[in-house]
């Protein structure tokens, strides 16, 4: 995992906007997050993250046969930020595929890699989810429900085939559902219209993402312990047998009521949004980052990943780690 080095506590926040600690303490849980400084990028942080996963395999990049990056915050439209990374990395032509899931993108992206590994396309994958968020922020009193939230960083991970029938991905659920998509979105700029961006938009907000807060947390807080459900019983587990639950980090509050809808004790799930807020497609592989070096998650341990996002979308994967 990566994160910046500059934190932005929520006292501070109040200097551009509206809002005090206690504010977003109550709502939302975050205490503080991370932001780039001048000439940090996504596939900066990614390589860094990437380097750190690697490490942990015991592998080198020359090693890996996919590279699946997933972010909602490209470093530029086109072309996609993995090939970036890929460079960073020095890796010689492989398949880079870069996806656009927002928050459940990191857990889609493991489907994939998955997928690619199963049907015996790869061997060893890295999938990556990495966000610089910070940048396209609206930092004032109107953007405060929307800005207070996010933060910067990148997490990943390495996939390969296991000497271990028994660890590994056991399965995965990937939902999506755009009959609200415009609930959480960003408007502008946008490919369809010409010019793309007008003075006008600008002036309206509407190159800053926003979103209907109460409806995304009732959709977040419902589907998600449905999810969690759903990947045990694919697997002929119950609630008792799972270990960890890593959710999204996307509010506290949200996982409080997917943890007592679950019925889970405290200690079979494990939240950071206290210290990054919500870094969308990484935030699931940074919190079990920490989980795992904190000694949360063992070899052998049952963990459900589930996240849920702007689309709608919502994914789960269950793995033996």
């Amino acid at each position: 995992m990566k994160v910046p080095d500059r934190v932005v506590r929520n006292h501070d926040l109040t200097q551009w906007m509206d809002t005090s600690h206690e504010w977003i303490v109550e709502r939302t849980g975050i205490e503080e997050r991370r932001w780039i400084e001048e000439g940090e990028s996504g596939a900066g942080l990614a390589a860094d993250a990437a380097r750190d996963a690697l490490a942990s395999a015991q592998m080198k990049a020359q090693d890996l046969d996919l590279i699946v990056y997933a972010t909602l915050s490209p470093d530029c439209d086109f072309p996609g930020t993995g090939c970036f990374l890929q460079r960073i990395l020095g890796i010689p032509p492989l398949p880079v595929i870069d996806i656009r899931q927002q928050c459940t993108g990191f857990v889609y992206g493991l489907a994939v890699a998955d997928s690619f590994i199963r049907c015996g396309m790869a061997k060893t994958a890295l999938v990556v989810g990495s966000e610089v968020q910070s940048t396209g922020l609206d930092v004032s009193t109107r953007g405060r429900q929307v800005s207070a939230l996010f933060g910067d960083g990148a997490g990943a991970a390495v996939l390969g085939i296991s000497d271990d029938p028994s660890r590994g991905i056991l399965s995965s659920h990937l939902y999506a559902d755009g009959t609200e998509a415009e609930m959480l979105w960003l408007e502008r700029p946008g490919w369809s219209t010409r010019p793309r961006i007008t003075v006008e938009d600008l002036e309206q907000g509407l190159h800053y993402p926003v979103m209907d807060g109460k409806k995304v947390f009732k959709q977040a807080a419902t589907r998600m312990p449905q999810l969690v459900k759903e990947a045990l019983e694919a697997n002929g587990y119950a609630l008792e047998d799972l270990d960890m639950l890593i959710p999204h980090q996307a509010n506290l509050r949200i996982n409080e009521m997917v943890v007592r809808a679950l019925k889970l004790p405290p200690e079979k799930v494990f939240n950071n949004i206290r210290k990054y807020g919500n870094t969308t497609s990484a935030s699931i592989p940074i919190c079990m980052k920490e989980a795992v070096d904190e000694g949360r998650i063992n070899v052998g341990d049952l963990v459900c990943l589930v996240s849920f996002g702007a689309g709608l979308t919502w994914a789960a994967t269950l793995l033996r780690y």
